[in-house]
């Protein structure tokens, strides 16, 4: 973990997105911040929906990095965390990434985590640029279910479509879940390492890894939001830049990550 790398815990917060996201814009962020909460009381997911969060139940925690690059050319960032999420819990469960693939883990984009189809985890990623000579600060928030799935799932709006995942299903019965601190920290190291490769390489570079595990290539899909009609296609991968490519029959159409939802057509 690099030095420079200020790591806050607090008991409570509303979210810890929004609590980094107010010192960037206050012109207080100097060094990259990971800050957890044991419990968040309004946490949120893309597009202002909540993230519910039960203490002891999940890890939430936000990062704020910066970047020497202008907003736009930071696309299939979310992409790129999901991979190092999938690191990040290897390396804290002692297991191996070809393992977490057998059992189900995949990545849904652009910017869920899945266990066997249902949700295990989400990134929220926000932030900007307050002038063309600052450094370009994003905030990444995720939420990652570590236990008791079915009475998170319980808990959830009636309305969601797909079921909830925890990581300890991950793990075998004999088998206790590590520290959520030990978690936390093999989590920020691994989203160090891979930012590092993102600011050299780019998207492209993980290209070929992201598409290892897309929950749905080659399924058909349903990409709604954005204020527009709902577009069916055939999902199959993502180009250089992490954008969606959808197959409509003898065209293709490229659907950047913004306010969309990705569903499978049943």
């Amino acid at each position: 973990m690099s030095p420079n790398c200020i790591l806050e815990r607090v008991a409570t917060t509303k979210s810890t997105n929004d609590d980094l996201l107010a010192r960037w814009r206050a012109g207080e962020l100097i060094d990259p911040v990971a800050r957890i909460a044991h419990e968040q009381t309004s946490g949120k997911g893309r597009a202002g929906r909540s993230w519910l969060s039960n203490p002891e139940d999940t890890l939430c925690f936000s990062l704020a990095h910066p970047f020497q690059k202008r907003p736009n050319e930071l696309s299939g960032l979310s992409l790129v965390i999901g991979l190092a999420v999938i690191s990040g819990i290897a390396e804290a469960l002692g297991t191996s990434e070809v393992a977490l693939h057998q059992q189900g883990l995949r990545l849904k984009w652009p910017n869920d985590l899945l266990l066997n189809y249902s949700k295990l985890g989400g990134i929220l990623i926000e932030g900007g640029q307050s002038n063309p000579s600052s450094p370009t600060w994003m905030v990444i928030g995720l939420g990652l279910n570590l236990r008791n799935a079915l009475l998170i799932e319980k808990n959830l709006d009636a309305q969601s479509s797909i079921g909830v995942a925890a990581l300890d299903q991950l793990v075998s019965h004999q088998t206790s879940l590590p520290d959520t601190e030990f978690i936390w920290l093999k989590l920020i190291e691994s989203f160090e390492k891979y930012l590092a490769q993102f600011k050299q390489h780019g998207f492209s570079y993980f290209k070929n890894s992201w598409a290892q595990w897309d929950a749905y290539n080659n399924q058909s899909v349903c990409i709604s939001g954005a204020g527009k009609e709902p577009i069916i296609g055939i999902s199959t991968g993502v180009d250089d830049t992490g954008a969606l490519i959808l197959k409509q029959r003898d065209q293709s159409i490229v659907i950047h990550a913004g306010d969309v939802s990705l569903r499978v057509q049943s």
